[in-house]
């Protein structure tokens, strides 16, 4: 029997709040020009919630966020961002990670995961919110990393940093040894070209995968389908980023989408198949590609 698997990422909640002058007075000046400006063209809370629709309609086992629920980590932000996730599913059936828009500004870095903190509980480390976290759903041992950091203005990089890193190798150390489906969320990806937006330390993560593997790896952040290659320990193994979840089509950006993952065990192997699902100009959602993975 197969477990199902969707994976969603940086919904950017619309509408944007109401801000007062005085929450403006850091980088948040240049993120409210830039929404007020062009973002909301793009991000449409009707796309979203067409897509989310689809995904429920599909009835995975379990559902995956990573990350970029809010905008500009506006402390009014947090509470609908907590009633989305719900509206999403419940939180044994659905896990969420931070990313950077999260933790835009220094002052609620730590209110995103306050405010999902059931949705990012794990099993393994007695649930304190801490990252990395463990939460075992079916065959999969999903695997929540934060990469969100507060940055300089026009800057949306990302770091683990070696707290998380440290305990990261402590854990994939111990999912080696067993026969688990290994799935890897992190929201900025493993490899970037932009130095404004990658993952700082990428390479050390890639030299953790690569020594104790992990099945799959699932990111967001950039807004467009992805799907690239590492090496692992046995074989190459897939990074697979997804659009934004309440975009429409601008640009080289396509339109909302979300994956679908069907992981079943045969014959002493893992077979995984992805389904790509996508919105049109019609506001329809439909199957874009099938694709088998492993």
């Amino acid at each position: 029997m197969a477990f199902t698997l969707a994976h969603l990422s940086d919904p950017h909640l619309p509408p944007l709040p109401a801000a007062r002058f005085r929450d403006l007075a850091s980088k948040r000046a240049l993120g409210y020009l830039n929404w007020t400006r062009n973002r909301h063209k793009f991000h449409r809370r009707e796309v979203l919630d067409t897509l989310v629709a689809d995904v429920r309609a599909q009835a995975p086992d379990h559902i995956a966020v990573t990350g970029d629920l809010v905008n500009l980590a506006l402390e009014a932000e947090f509470a609908p961002s907590r009633a989305w996730l719900e509206s999403v599913g419940e939180a044994e059936r659905v896990t969420v990670i931070p990313g950077n828009h999260d933790a835009y500004v220094r002052a609620t870095r730590y209110r995103a995961a306050e405010a999902w903190s059931d949705y990012l509980r794990g099993d393994i480390d007695g649930g304190n919110g801490a990252f990395p976290f463990v939460r075992r759903r079916g065959p999969l041992a999903l695997i929540g990393v934060s990469s969100a950091v507060p940055t300089l203005p026009l800057m949306a990089t990302g770091k683990l940093g070696s707290a998380q890193m440290q305990a990261l190798d402590r854990i994939l150390a111990q999912l080696a040894a067993e026969q688990a489906f290994r799935v890897l969320l992190v929201h900025h990806p493993l490899h970037s070209t932009s130095r404004v937006k990658r993952l700082t330390d990428s390479r050390q993560l890639r030299a953790l995968i690569r020594q104790h593997g992990v099945e799959l790896v699932l990111h967001g952040h950039d807004h467009i389908h992805s799907t690239m290659w590492i090496e692992g320990p046995r074989g190459e193994i897939p990074v697979i980023g997804v659009p934004s979840a309440s975009a429409v089509a601008h640009g080289h950006y396509p339109g909302a989408a979300f994956n679908m993952f069907s992981i079943a065990r045969e014959d002493g192997a893992w077979r995984v198949e992805q389904v790509v699902r996508g919105i049109d100009r019609e506001m329809r959602v439909k199957e874009i590609r099938q694709v088998r993975l492993i």
